[in-house]
């Protein structure tokens, strides 16, 4: 089996995932995991398919051939057998929104050789202060040689400078 990876991207109407998922099928194709979502008017997301090998191309060109009703992009999947490292932790972050929130965090994961795996992330009315406020669910891999307490502290002390809650859960 060869693994794909698709993002797709077009204005949202009704159908788009039921067009995917027929080509996927109709290629023997198998629907693994997706995160999709309707943002600002624009349908948007990402999918991981399975497909036998001699089918990997065919899905590729019916799928890139969708352009006008959405844009769609294949890439080859990793291998299978080259699993992510075995440890996961979710960080939560929530605090008042402003410019800069995800690349402060992003940095400081990056700079500890700690790799993202899964985030999301929304901005909503402040219902008692007024504003938006941001949250976001970041899942990361760690390595064995990142220092977890470290990792912690960098945290802790930036969550401080840019005003924000971060928590971390195994």
């Amino acid at each position: 089996m060869t693994t794909l990876v698709l993002t797709i991207v077009g204005d949202d109407r009704a159908g788009l995932v039921s067009s995917v998922a027929d080509i996927i099928d109709a290629h023997g194709g198998n629907w693994e995991n997706s995160e999709l979502a309707e943002l600002a008017g624009a349908f948007a997301g990402i999918v991981e398919v399975s497909v036998g090998a001699d089918q990997a191309e065919a899905m590729r060109a019916a799928l890139e051939g969708m352009a006008g009703t959405l844009a769609v992009t294949v890439h080859t999947g990793a291998p299978e057998g080259t699993a992510s490292a075995p440890h996961s932790v979710t960080l939560d972050v929530i605090g008042n929104d402003r410019p800069g929130i995800v690349r402060e965090v992003s940095a400081a994961l990056t700079a500890r050789g700690v790799s993202i795996e899964r985030m999301s992330t929304q901005t909503t009315d402040a219902a008692m202060a007024g504003g938006r406020l941001f949250e976001a669910s970041i899942t990361v891999t760690l390595t064995d040689g990142v220092d977890t307490d470290d990792l912690v502290s960098e945290l802790e002390r930036l969550a401080a400078e840019i005003q924000v809650d971060v928590s971390l859960a195994d």
